[in-house]
């Protein structure tokens, strides 16, 4: 059978199809965070309606693919290499059979993310099959196999091995670890080298330490301001270097910062709820701020699924008639799980109710498998790209602060984790005025008329820029909308100093229905967003204020120990 007959281009569709099928359960089965239950439903689901691609655009793809081949097989087996940079290194152009692979690997990659375009399905079963292809194409690449990696087999000659028997010491060491190195993490420490603004511990209960940082101008703003991080992962992505640290940024401007630092749940924590993480965590914080500077109202910030903690505390305590935040900040945050992106591929109604008879009355979601899953989205980034340079290379990554913290993952408690997956990713519930009940209350976000300032960034894959824009259409008060370059984290933390990345700002402050319709009349600016919500947030702060010369407030909040404090510095089991 040849290309240029039908029945080859049948054969082709068949195989695809019968492939994509085998390899989807084995692809989820090496994810170890990955619900099994919901790709065997897939599977199911596959086997009884079978994937379709109308004749007319497999007839195209036919044609552009043997065209393509054509054209690789004139021009040299490595035309198509060029710009891939997993096939940049000299020795794959000098290798022949190497580059033939890697030419051939990249056509039918693209030919198989075509051919996942082209199938006729509803849109959610569409991304599931692009995201098992994606996955799929980038586990099989040769530059994942010493066989065919020329670049890992000319330094293997040139270490007479040696790199080889490095690879196999980091692959142990991984394997003893469980999880692939993506830094030196010997070079890290927390509170040594990272995490070192000056502070101290006021408060702490079993959910959460306070921090409190010492003040860096004589001056203070009346009204102080409170950080809630993502429980998700560790707060000091905020704090990773002095450089380049959000919360003393914030300190530098005169704010007297108070941050949440999250507790890494053990099995002892392992009952807590979504109420729990809003009572005695969220509000209590905001309480205790409260307390100790003797401010009628504070300012706060949530980052990503802490700014969905926070906006849901706030609903809280709109309805109990308390309003003690003056004003909202948003980064990368859902409020309004609409527009959800490639984590939409996970959610479904079987896999959320699997997932509350595995843990909704207790246990743990276990960090590794959070992190895991959160690589897997850029897998070529974040997974084969170590697992190339650490094993078949024997190299050591080189230190990087945002790559260690990227590594230092948290636990969630299992009901916790569980209600949040159906009443956020799957039902949208906090959008809806009082569908949800949280802490004895009917939640309505209409009632959180406070100024906001929300930011997203354009190249987010976790918040995708549309769902952190939708916030604008839910919450009531005066808003304000800044978009920034880059993803979840380089976009935020961006440090002015930097003079790196750009943001956008519609100067009429005009807030239309969809992102879209934004991003035509925003205007764009060089450099952080940072400064613009320095001023924004100066606008509420207040008058100033002599600094305080202790931490926390007499003998009811006084330092427990320094700062970054004990509960960051717990690893996840």
């Amino acid at each position: 059978m040849t290309q240029d007959t039908p029945d080859y281009w049948t054969q082709l569709a068949r195989t695809y199809q019968q492939t994509l099928g085998e390899n989807w359960l084995k692809m989820f089965q090496s994810f170890q965070g990955m619900d099994l239950g919901q790709a065997q439903a897939v599977l199911t689901q596959q086997a009884e309606h079978p994937l379709h691609i109308a004749p007319d655009k497999l007839q195209a793809l036919q044609q552009q693919y043997l065209k393509d081949w054509t054209q690789l097989m004139q021009q040299g087996a490595g035309a198509m290499v060029n710009g891939d940079r997993r096939f940049a290194a000299k020795a794959w152009a000098d290798n022949p059979l190497s580059a033939l692979a890697a030419s051939t690997y990249l056509l039918n990659a693209r030919l198989l993310m075509e051919m996942a375009d082209a199938v006729e399905a509803d849109e959610k079963t569409r991304a599931r099959i692009r995201f098992a292809v994606e996955q799929w194409i980038a586990a099989s690449a040769p530059s994942n196999f010493l066989a065919f990696n020329a670049e890992a087999q000319q330094k293997a000659i040139e270490t007479r091995g040696e790199s080889i028997a490095k690879g196999m010491q980091n692959l142990l060491h991984d394997m003893q670890q469980g999880h692939v190195s993506m830094t030196d993490e010997s070079q890290f420490e927390v509170g040594r080298n990272v995490a070192t603004t000056e502070g101290a511990v006021v408060y702490e209960n079993e959910l959460f330490q306070l921090l409190e940082y010492k003040p860096l101008t004589e001056q203070i703003y009346e009204r102080p301001f409170l950080l809630v991080p993502p429980c998700i992962n560790k707060y000091y992505i905020l704090d990773l270097q002095p450089e380049n640290s959000l919360i003393r940024y914030a300190v530098a401007q005169g704010h007297r910062t108070f941050v949440v630092s999250w507790r890494n749940p053990d099995e002892s924590l392992g009952h807590k709820t979504w109420d729990d993480y809003i009572e005695d965590a969220a509000i209590r914080a905001i309480h205790v701020v409260q307390e100790i500077s003797g401010a009628e109202q504070i300012n706060a910030l949530g980052f990503c699924v802490g700014g969905t903690i926070l906006g849901t505390a706030l609903a809280v305590l709109a309805a109990r008639g308390e309003q003690p935040v003056h004003s909202l900040t948003l980064l990368t945050t859902f409020l309004d799980f609409a527009h959800t992106g490639i984590m939409d591929v996970f959610i479904d109604e079987g896999m959320v109710r699997m997932r509350e008879q595995q843990m909704g009355q207790g246990g743990l979601m276990h960090g590794r498998d959070l992190a895991t899953t959160f690589s897997f989205l850029r897998p070529n980034d974040l997974v084969w790209n170590y697992v190339v340079g650490n094993y078949l290379k024997g190299e050591t990554p080189p230190p990087f602060d945002l790559l260690y913290w990227n590594s230092d993952s948290t636990n969630l408690p299992g009901p916790f984790y569980a209600w949040y997956l159906r009443n956020t990713y799957l039902e949208n519930n906090l959008v809806k005025p009082g569908k949800l009940t949280v802490c004895g209350e009917q939640v309505d976000l209409r009632q959180l008329d406070l100024p906001t300032y929300i930011y997203g960034s354009r190249e987010d894959h976790i918040v995708p820029i549309a769902g952190a824009y939708a916030s604008t259409q839910v919450l009531p008060g005066k808003k304000r909308f800044v978009m920034g370059a880059s993803g979840h984290i380089a976009g935020v933390i961006n440090p002015p100093e930097k003079k790196k990345r750009s943001h956008w700002i519609r100067a009429d402050g005009k807030l239309p229905k969809t992102f879209g319709a934004w991003f035509e009349g925003a205007q764009e600016h060089a450099g952080s967003w940072w400064p613009d919500w320095a001023a924004w947030l100066k606008g509420h702060a207040g008058k100033q204020i002599a600094a305080p010369k202790k931490y926390g407030k007499g003998s009811k909040y006084k330092a427990i120990e320094a700062a970054p404090g004990r509960y960051v510095k717990q690893k996840a089991g």
